[in-house]
């Protein structure tokens, strides 16, 4: 396997092979580089018209962190359009791994085989056979995540992958030659995604980074790539405390009477977070209408969102909030403010009625300070819940090319939740998207937590809590359980079991609840608590399942996650499932145990020990 770097400038000539419209790669800009310097920790290639284009590299634990760097030291300006984060040669695998991803289904892996895919070489080898796959637009998990594993099934040799971008992305795997694969990836081109980029004499541009690991299976290169993440996670947040977030419980009417009722129910409980999420601000009864107005909603709180939040505080509990703080909804005050909106082809985008605050704009970065910065740090909050719950698309206006719009507007998202930590110390930052459309890496460092999905109550939810586990950190991934009065035991131990696949989430009727009810809930906290070690610090060795589609899943799941001599073991039955014992490792001795799993959509989850397990 050999590393380098890809790129191509405006006006050179594409690659034969009938691949024009297909892939970038193979240009004529590259036939014209020569490498010029080549060590453990970069490479240099440079051209005739004075373009220095480096590939840097460094170790990450057992992960390798690489990007791009071009920087034209010659006298005329040239166009990008198209320039890789990483590319491999010569990388030999029979099968691909990818995780697919829809709105409440997110992380579902598809596998395929070469020949499924069509990318053996052709007879004369002349003819270039290309995979390409990626996402366009503001939420880089929509379809696909920015992940890819090739296996080599011969060897047992697994390679993984994964982008750090919040925009739009590709991967492509192509052959021609002979049975080896090259792999590339990073922004996408023009033809893929409109982008292009000016770089004048002594300008430089850098890539989004890519991280790639080597193992012997899936879960081994899943978590390695997955620890190479390094999230900011606040000093509040650091010990996998449960949070209670109200929307599963008044549908997007919070009320400052309602909140209390909740409050007084869950004194004690050992509930570290209370967010109070849509519907607390507007002039409208439906909470999507105003967004983008922030002004806070007197008939539900009178006097503002400070006595709440003193409430929350005084039973014990950190306050948090929620915002859809780059969104406008038709009823916004604000929502014909053109100057300062997103536009394109010079008029505001608009997407299902929603229209987004251009986020490099000097004047909408003052506004949001004022409207969430203030609010959250007059009122005491010590926790943010960002949502984002549609997407620009394709691109937009602002730069040389649609794709570079869209990449420094979504830049200028990620610059605002740095000033949101920097000017509130401690904050605790969720990462929401519709639920899980933004749990790529580079968002994921720069918060604490992150909605796995906006799967609240479906029977998939343990299928897509475990997806997560190849993708982002467990410690991240907040798993809700909604909890309803009508619930049966059986109902309660699954919802429960699910949260021990992450960060537990509460919401629903809880003072509606029954002794008995709260009983088997304050259990499955109780075992959570003594679980949140091996979730945070462990490596998920086992996920076996059964079930094909998601509405209607049918057989069962085995998650196994271990740290040291200790393991977490989750087992979910789903329809027509086994009535056989899930298979635990030999020799293990039981210490703790949680639900029944005696029927379909029951659970249970074990923690056990033995010796020697991981180190």
């Amino acid at each position: 396997m050999e590393l380098f770097a890809e790129m191509k400038l405006l006006g050179d000539g594409y690659a034969g092979g009938f691949c024009c419209g297909m892939t970038m790669s193979g240009s004529e800009t590259m036939e014209r580089f020569t490498k010029v310097e080549d060590t453990q920790e970069y490479k240099v290639y440079r051209d005739d018209r004075g373009i220095c284009m480096k590939l840097q590299g460094k170790q990450d634990g057992e992960a390798l962190r690489l990007k791009t760097v071009v920087r034209n030291e010659g006298t005329d300006q040239v166009t990008m359009e198209m320039l890789s984060s990483f590319a491999l040669r010569e990388v030999k695998a029979d099968k691909i791994h990818r995780l697919q991803s829809f709105w409440s289904a997110e992380g579902k892996l598809r596998t395929e085989t070469i020949e499924e895919l069509h990318l053996e070489p052709s007879w004369n080898r002349c003819g270039m056979r290309i995979e390409k796959f990626g996402n366009v637009g503001s939420m880089p998990v929509r379809k696909y995540f920015p992940f890819l594993a090739l296996e080599d099934s011969r060897t047992g040799k697994f390679l993984g992958i994964q982008l750090y971008c919040a925009s739009s992305w590709q991967i492509e795997i192509r052959c021609r030659e002979d049975d080896w694969l090259t792999v590339a990836g990073g922004l996408p081109d023009r033809d893929f995604g409109q982008w292009m980029k000016n770089l004048a004499p002594g300008e430089e541009f850098e890539s989004p980074e890519a991280v790639i690991a080597e193992g012997n299976s899936l879960y081994e290169v899943c978590d390695k790539l997955v620890k190479a993440q390094h999230p900011l996670i606040s000093p509040m947040d650091s010990d996998m405390d449960i949070l209670y977030n109200e929307y599963c419980t008044t549908w997007g009417n919070p009320t400052f009477d309602n909140l209390k009722r909740i409050c007084d129910k869950i004194e004690g409980k050992g509930i570290k977070f209370l967010v109070i999420d849509s519907g607390w601000y507007g002039h409208s009864d439906y909470w999507w209408e105003s967004i983008g107005d922030w002004d806070v909603n007197e008939n539900r709180f009178p006097g503002g969102m400070k006595p709440i939040a003193d409430y929350i505080r005084s039973k014990g509990m950190i306050p948090g909030l929620w915002f859809e703080l780059e969104s406008l909804a038709p009823k916004s005050l604000h929502y014909n403010d053109c100057e300062h909106l997103v536009k394109k082809d010079g008029v505001p985008l608009t997407v299902g009625g929603k229209r987004f605050w251009d986020m490099e704009d000097s004047r909408v970065v003052e506004y949001l300070s004022e409207k969430v910065i203030r609010l959250l740090k007059e009122c005491g909050f010590g926790y943010l819940k960002v949502d984002y719950n549609d997407t620009i698309g394709m691109g937009c206006d602002g730069a040389e090319s649609p794709g570079e719009g869209l990449r420094r507007k979504v830049n200028g998202t990620k610059r605002f939740f740095e000033k949101i930590r920097e000017e509130i110390p401690g904050i605790v930052i969720e990462n929401c998207s519709s639920g899980g459309h933004r749990l790529e890496p580079s968002m994921m460092e720069l918060v604490s937590q992150a909605s796995f999905s906006d799967a609240h109550e479906i029977t998939s939810i343990p299928l897509i809590a475990a997806n997560m586990h190849r993708v982002i950190r467990p410690e991240q991934s907040q798993i809700w359980a909604v909890l309803r009065a009508g619930d049966s035991e059986e109902r309660i131990y699954y919802s429960l079991a699910a949260t021990f696949l992450g960060r537990m989430c509460l919401s629903g009727e809880i003072y509606d609840l029954a002794e008995r009810q709260w009983e088997l809930v304050e259990e499955g906290m109780r075992f959570y608590r003594k679980a949140a070690d091996i979730i945070k610090n462990g490596t998920t060795v086992v996920h076996e399942y059964t079930a094909g589609g998601y509405n209607d899943p049918k057989g069962q799941q085995l998650v196994l996650r271990e740290w040291g001599n200790r393991g977490l073991a989750v087992y979910h039955r789903f329809a027509e499932s086994a009535e056989e014992p899930p298979r635990l490792p030999e020799g293990c001795r039981i210490v703790d145990e949680y639900g029944r799993a005696d029927r379909d959509f029951s659970a249970k989850a074990w923690i056990y020990e033995r010796e020697n397990i991981c180190k």
